[in-house]
Parts: structure tokens; sequence; C-alpha cells
């Protein structure tokens, strides 16, 4: 099973890429899981997605929790939280 994760603003900066297509285990997937694989690379990964840092997640433009389960061909979006005004 794979996703496409997409990075944005300082992620993408921090991390060095706007997206990628990521590959997850078999059994049930949630965006815990992905986060959890995603801080396993080490140095700025599991610096800039330390769950103490603030970003939101998305999968497939709909908020989502980390409890939200991924499929097969999913977009998850990955980015600091947004102010307006």
């Amino acid at each position: 099973m794979s996703v496409t994760v997409l990075y944005f603003a300082r992620l993408r900066e921090a991390l060095g890429v706007a997206q990628e297509l990521i590959a997850l285990p078999a059994h049930p997937a949630n965006v815990a899981g992905l986060l959890d694989q995603l801080r396993a690379r080490g140095g700025e990964w599991q610096t800039a997605l330390a769950s103490t840092q603030p970003y939101r997640v998305a999968v497939n433009q709909d908020m989502a929790e980390i409890t939200t389960p991924l499929h097969d061909g999913d977009e998850v979006a990955i980015f600091p939280p947004v102010t307006g005004g």
C-alpha cells in the first residue's frame, strides 16, 4: 500500500521535499503510523514532525486526526497551522 505525502511551508523547507510516495505496511494504517514512520528517519524529520510541533494533517483534503485510517492511493498533506486576518 502506498500514499502520496505533500509537505507545505516551513515543513517543505525544513525537510527539503515537496512530495513523495510512501510505502506503508499492509496491515491497517493510520495517520499516527505514517507520522511514526516519517519520524523514524531521524534528524530533521524527527524534529519537524515531533508531536510537540504545531502542524496539521489532511487526508484527501479533509482534516484528519491521528486515528484517521489510510488507504492505498490516499493523499496526505502535512502543513503548519495557518492564520488569517
